[in-house]
């Protein structure tokens, strides 16, 4: 007969996430390719997109404010 094992976990387990929030972004034709032109080495789009965004938000709240 086969066993059924029970296992406790704590809740919670794993890392938080580090970005919780996502979007799904339309560029335009040729926009992954220049920005792929101008990564880095050990940089991903990604890290390029977040930076940009941050930097575009900051001058916004500036100028805003």
């Amino acid at each position: 007969m086969t066993q059924n094992r029970i296992y406790a976990t704590k809740s919670g387990v794993g890392r938080t996430k580090e970005f919780p929030d996502r979007i799904t972004l339309p560029l335009a034709e040729g926009v992954l390719g220049r920005l792929d032109a101008v990564v880095r080495e050990g940089e991903s789009r990604l890290d390029v997109i977040r930076v940009a965004i941050e930097k575009e938000v900051k001058r916004r709240e500036k100028s805003d404010g």
